[in-house]
């Protein structure tokens, strides 16, 4: 049986390294993202067309939005954050965060966070 860890009062696990979101916190982000769908500010990104990872140009029905700094890993649903991706960009950043990106383009995918 595995023991349940303890939060302490600022989400971290006691005695040990933080925790990563709560589910609550990603689920209140995730509802600002729906919001901010259907803001003008998100239709005038989505009407420039262009992903902000492979700078090709798509149909607004083929693209999608992207947490820069990914939810599971403490990213906020905020202008700052998001951007326009295409779906294969944004499926192949899965939960890494840009400069892990990087990184893993550079070693040939031979690292892992």
């Amino acid at each position: 049986m595995v023991a349940k860890r303890q939060r302490n009062k600022k989400g971290g696990i006691k005695g040990g390294e933080p925790a990563g979101p709560s589910p609550e916190s990603i689920k209140r982000e995730k509802e600002k993202g729906k919001t901010l769908k259907s803001s003008v500010w998100w239709q005038n990104q989505l009407e420039k067309g262009e992903c902000h990872y492979c700078r090709k140009t798509f149909e607004k029905k083929d693209l999608t939005m992207d947490h820069i700094v990914p939810l599971s890993r403490g990213g906020k649903s905020t202008k700052g954050n998001l951007v326009v991706a295409c779906e294969p960009c944004n499926s192949d950043k899965k939960y890494y965060t840009a400069a892990e990106l990087i990184l893993k383009n550079q070693m040939n995918s031979n690292i892992n966070f």
